[in-house]
């Protein structure tokens, strides 16, 4: 399902960058986190729900945690006005758009979609998915 090389992670070590980036990762995330710390999906198209029709992409790499260029140390520190708005970034397309998860309340857990060509804004995020989970079962 996943192909990485990366590091394996405790959960001391997830506890710690959630306390550090005050972070609160959904439980599925944080055991896929456990089991993988990123890595390459085999199967990589998703479907997107657009703003006027529905398209697929390729997700690219799932981000880990202290695996260099693209961890989520660095994601983070890129991209936080994508946190400031309630999103993390998880992985991304081969063009560097990102799939992110959501961390506020109001989207806590859904999966969605940012074109890095558009304004960080909530109306230029698209719908994936409910869950971590339900992503993961949809990639074929």
């Amino acid at each position: 399902m996943i192909t990485s090389n990366n590091p394996k992670l405790t959960i001391e070590d997830i506890n710690l960058f959630e306390i550090n980036h005050s972070i609160l990762f959904p439980i599925e995330y944080k055991n896929f986190l456990l089991n993988y710390n990123g890595g390459t999906p085999n199967l990589s198209l998703f479907k997107i729900i657009g703003n006027e029709e529905n398209y697929e992409n390729v997700l690219n790499k799932f981000y880990g945690i202290g695996v260099g260029s693209l961890s989520l140390e660095n994601i983070l520190d890129y991209l936080d006005d994508l946190v400031e708005i309630g999103f993390l970034p998880i992985a991304n397309d081969p063009g560097g758009n990102q799939i992110c998860i959501g961390i506020s309340e109001e989207n806590y857990g859904k999966i969605y979609f940012w074109e890095h060509e558009m304004e960080i804004e909530l109306e230029n995020l698209l719908f994936v998915s409910n869950s971590f989970q339900e992503l993961l079962e949809n990639l074929h």
